[in-house]
Order: structure tokens, then sequence, then C-alpha cells
């Protein structure tokens, strides 16, 4: 093919997307149309709990309207990274969301799910063999860090989704991916170059972020031999040579080179060249193919139980000498949960405490304001859930009613927005694995299986 045209309906799917910009992108005949379905960004805690962080009701209604769309151009319909996590129960939620809408408004089609949870024995194997190799500062993974993981999930590039194609799937669902890579697969399995497939995909995962004002939103993206076009389907939105530059440094160490499975996207040389006041032809990108192919490992924990308390003060005898308050309740704490049994190795107690380096705690360059209110909110993570629930209602309490200096009120320091105060927030997870693992085939660690709907 000379061209592939290429329709995202939004940055994730439930995120949501006007149907007008769909109808818009479908009557530029696109040749595939797709969606991220998820990300690593909002924590560890979906991949652990299996959950997806967008609303089951929000993610039904934007694969009913892409269903429909594909099915009725005859078109594949492409999803990477299914229920937020790409985990097997993400997946598996994804798909039979796609069974109840394809059973309810009588849609036929040939159906790949590609999993991307790899075998324990087999990293394992492979971490012995020394071919998994750590990121971010973590440790050599080790076979303990394996098993104890609740979930781990392997990152695919294109080549799952290009079998699946092949084998005649018009909707495929996948586990955890290379954002771009359901993208790539489409353009590379047409014939066209890796590069400007690769700086597609970065554009398209993320719908009309690219555009201004940025929005959840269509964008199509025609992809040729040296360079890609970028356009929103949303006349309210335009892409610029700006905009499209901006966007393209997101989610790297390097604002140039982007890692990815099987290589490395080049946009050192690119030109972002405007087409019109609303569309943008980018060029110049390079792939620098890798010696070895490795893909993502992200894996996680349980690390104890979640329980949160949100309250807030404006007395300004008390704001004047917080950090000093905080030590002391956190003392009173220690000794009072030590009384009934809970010693300190079994929580964790933390305050938040917005309007005075809430958010970027001790890294907060301002610190000349004085507030004239402060907010908290009192975290504790213990073993168990009724650890986390006494350990707070202590905090709590003397949060409210412990003396200081110079205090007028006779009452409570703190007020407090809801009853119950003491919310229990659930299960805990940390990121235990975030490694590289070496991989002699592409799809090694990602099976396909095929359903006819």
């Amino acid at each position: 093919m000379n061209e592939i045209r290429l329709l995202s309906t939004s940055a994730i799917l439930g995120y949501g997307f006007p149907e007008a910009s769909l109808k818009a992108g479908m009557a530029r005949a696109p040749h595939v149309i797709g969606v991220d379905g998820g990300s690593v960004d909002p924590g560890p805690y979906y991949l652990g709990a299996g959950k997806p962080f967008c609303s089951i009701m929000a993610i039904r209604r934007d694969l009913r309207l892409m269903l429909h769309a594909a099915i009725e151009a005859g078109i594949p319909m492409l999803i990477g990274t299914c229920g937020g996590s790409g985990g097997a129960p993400h997946l598996e939620l994804t798909a039979q969301l796609v069974r109840e809408i394809a059973r309810e408004d009588g849609l036929h089609f040939r159906m790949a799910l590609i999993d991307a949870e790899p075998p324990r024995d087999g990293l394992v194997a492979q971490a012995a063999a020394g071919r998994i190799r750590p990121l971010a500062g973590l440790p050599a993974l080790a076979a303990t860090t394996i098993e104890k993981a609740t979930r781990i999930v392997a990152m695919m590039g294109p080549e799952p989704f290009i079998e699946a194609l092949d084998n005649g799937a018009q909707v495929v669902l996948a586990g955890r991916a290379s954002d771009p890579a359901p993208w790539v697969a489409a353009c590379t399995r047409a014939g066209l170059p890796p590069a400007p497939a690769w700086y597609a995909g970065k554009m398209l995962e993320c719908g009309a972020t690219p555009s201004i004002p940025k929005g959840h939103d269509c964008l199509m993206v025609t992809v040729r031999e040296d360079h890609v076009d970028c356009e929103p389907m949303n006349p309210i939105r335009r892409c610029t040579p700006l905009s499209i530059a901006n966007h393209s440094l997101h989610e790297n160490s390097s604002p140039i080179h982007h890692i990815e499975p099987g290589g490395m996207l080049d946009t050192s040389d690119c030109r972002f060249d405007a087409l019109s006041d609303r569309a943008v032809r980018i060029s110049g990108m390079r792939w620098n193919p890798a010696s070895q192919y490795t893909v993502k490992l992200e894996g996680v924990e349980l690390a104890g139980h979640r329980a949160i308390c949100v309250c807030g003060t404006r007395d300004p005898i008390l704001i004047g000498r917080i950090d000093v308050f905080i030590e002391e309740v956190r003392g009173i704490v220690r000794d009072k949960s030590a009384a009934f049994g809970v010693t300190p190795d079994r929580y964790t107690l933390g305050f938040r405490v917005y309007g005075h380096d809430g958010v970027m705690g001790a890294r907060e360059p301002n610190r000349t304001a004085t507030p004239h209110e402060l907010g908290f909110v009192i975290e504790v993570v213990g073993d168990t859930p009724e650890i986390a629930m006494a350990v707070l209602g202590i905090a709590r309490t003397n949060m409210l009613h412990t003396d200081f200096p110079g205090r007028l009120c006779r009452e409570g320091n703190m007020a407090f927005p809801f009853s119950p105060s003491d919310i229990e927030a659930g299960a805990v997870y940390r990121f235990s694995v975030y490694h590289v693992a070496e991989l002699d085939d592409p799809q090694a660690f990602f099976p396909i299986r095929y359903e006819a709907l």
C-alpha cells in the first residue's frame, strides 16, 4: 500500500469521544480503527487487583460505537492493553463486553485474544540465565520476587497483532502492549517502513491529545513511505507543528530517542510542516533496529491494606507549628497502637498536608507563603485491614484532640467533611517487577486465541 489511514478514537478506551468525531473519521475511509486500552500511569493497584481504572459503563459505550463502525466498514479494530493494565482478568473483561455487545446487536466477526502474562517458570529460567535485566535502579530479578508477585505482564510489540490479522481476525484484543504496537502492526503489515509506523503510533496512542485544545477525541493519521500526516476529526481542535512536536516528547527519558520492542525511534531530525491550519506533516524520523529484541516486564505484589481519613483546619496557631504537631501525633499513635498490640513494623502512617507541601513534599521550592487553611489526608497501610483501620482511628482521634501551646479552642482541632470519617480503601500493591526480558521470538510470551462471534 502507498498509504494507510488510521483512526484512533481516544487516549484510553473508556475516556470517551464525541460520536460526531467518530462519524467524521469514518467518512475518511480509514483502513483501521483502534484505541489504546490502558496505561501503567494510574499505578500498581489496577494490575494487582485485576480491575479497570475506567468504568465498565464508559468502556462498554466506547466499544459499542467502535465495533459498529469497524464491522459496518469491514475494517479491523485493534485494542492494546485491554482493561487498563493488560493482565488476564483485564483482557477477559474487555472480551466479555465485546461478546455481549455482539450478541445484543447481532454483530458477527472473528476475534483474536492475545495474552500477555508469561508463565512464571519461564521467567524464573530466563532470570537465572541472565536474560532479564532491571530498570529504574531495581535489583536483579530474583525467583522469590517472581513467585511473590500477584501478577506479571509483558509488553508486546507489533508481531502478535500481525499474526492475529494474518489469521483473519477483524477484532484484536490484546493484553499489555507497547502503546504504538497495534498501529505499527497495521502499517508494517501493509508494507510501510517502521520509522513512520512507529511515529504514527506515538501520535495515535493518545487520540487527539496531539491537537489543541487537548481533549479525548478522535485523530486521523495517514502514513506514507517517508512521512506521517495528523489531523483531529473534531472541528474545534487543530494539530499544529508545535502541538505535534510537544506531544512527541512525552513518556520517555529522552525527548528524541524512544526505545521500543525491537529497536529505537529516533526523532532528532524530524520536520513539522503545517498542511493547513488543522493538519501537520511529520518527516525525517528514523528507526534503528536493536541487536537483541526485548520486552518490558511489569509486576506487582501485595504491600498491605489502606485506610484513609480526610480533614482540615484553619486554626492559625496550629498552622504555625504544624510540622511539630504532626510529629507529636505520630508519637502518640505509636504508643497507643503498641498498647493494643500493633507495633510500628506492622503499619506505615502518612500525612499529606495540602497547602503545605502536600504535592511535592520536601522538594517544594515555594516555602514563603503562609496558608490560612490546611487539608490533611491521613493514610495508614497495615498488614491487615483491621490493623489499618485501628491505627487510623487513633491517628484521627489525636489529630482532632491533641493539645498544643496557645490553643484557644477547647473542642476539636479538625473539620471532617465526611461521616464516617475513616474510609477503608482496600488492598495496596507496589511495583516489584520493572525489568526488561530478552526474547529470541517476539511472540514467545504472547499466545493467541481465536473466537468466532
